[in-house]
């Protein structure tokens, strides 16, 4: 990797983790555009990064996880399924699911649900005072909408939104879940990633590390900001039609490509 596609990838990276549109799917479809070659450290890469785009959640929400043990409970039942089928189905995703064409399709289908959710909570008031009241049922299903984003281009957060709207919460308290239950989603699912993968770096790429996770910080610390504001008061409509409009275009893109 060049330094150049080293801080492109971490952007989108920050920028499209706890967003609704897939940041898995974005950086497949952005390495096929610039012919990065999927080698050992571009796998670590990508899951490194994304632990400096969690730790700027960890430290957004730190107060929330200071607040009492309820919310661990919680996120514990949430993250239980997803650490099942993770274990389980791991190789399966890993060796057959990372494709453009696969993330283009799932960018196309979240993105319909996106829309037909967005109109089914437009006017929704949560059961819940607080998002440490949803019970522990709800929060287990959560967890199961959240296996759905390990095909990539499904996105997590977009999973967990919809679960979340699903399971009694208004579109501000989903997005929230959503974001508190990353901590413990990424970075088990990336430190077993990285146990999994050759952890021997030279110095060059080591440095290409630290400004990736650097970048994904910054960039997932302005994005979540945002984007709680915007879904607050416009909702997630023009994020499905965003997934829609990529997905269909990288597909366009590839069948001309195999036409040429």
């Amino acid at each position: 990797m060049t330094l150049f596609q080293t801080i492109i990838i971490a952007i989108i990276e920050g920028l499209t983790e706890f967003l609704p549109i897939s940041s898995t799917g974005h950086m497949i479809l952005a390495s096929t555009a610039m012919g990065i070659h999927d080698d050992e450290f571009v796998k670590t890469f990508e899951v490194f990064i994304q632990l400096g785009a969690i730790l700027a959640i960890a430290l957004m929400y730190i107060k929330r996880f200071f607040r009492g043990l309820k919310i661990y409970f919680k996120l514990l039942a949430a993250f239980i399924p997803t650490a099942i089928v993770g274990l389980l189905a791991y190789d399966i995703i890993k060796g057959y699911l990372f494709n453009p064409v696969v993330v283009s399709v799932s960018l196309i289908l979240g993105g319909v649900i996106l829309i037909l959710i967005d109109k089914k909570v437009v006017s929704r008031e949560s059961q819940l005072s607080e998002v440490e009241d949803i019970s522990y049922k709800n929060a287990f299903f959560i967890g199961l909408f959240q296996c759905l984003s390990m095909v990539p281009g499904t996105s997590r957060a977009a999973a967990t939104i919809i679960g979340g709207v699903f399971n009694g919460l208004d579109k501000k308290q989903a997005t929230e879940f959503s974001f508190l239950l990353a901590v413990p989603t990424m970075m088990a699912a990336g430190g077993y990633d990285l146990i999994k993968s050759d952890l021997a770096f030279t110095r060059e790429q080591i440095i290409l590390l630290a400004i990736g996770s650097g970048i994904a910080f910054i960039s997932a610390w302005i994005a979540v900001k945002l984007f709680i504001r915007y879904v607050s008061n416009h909702g997630f409509t023009a994020f499905g039609w965003y997934r829609i409009v990529l997905g269909i275009l990288f597909l366009a893109l590839m069948w001309g490509t195999d036409l040429g």
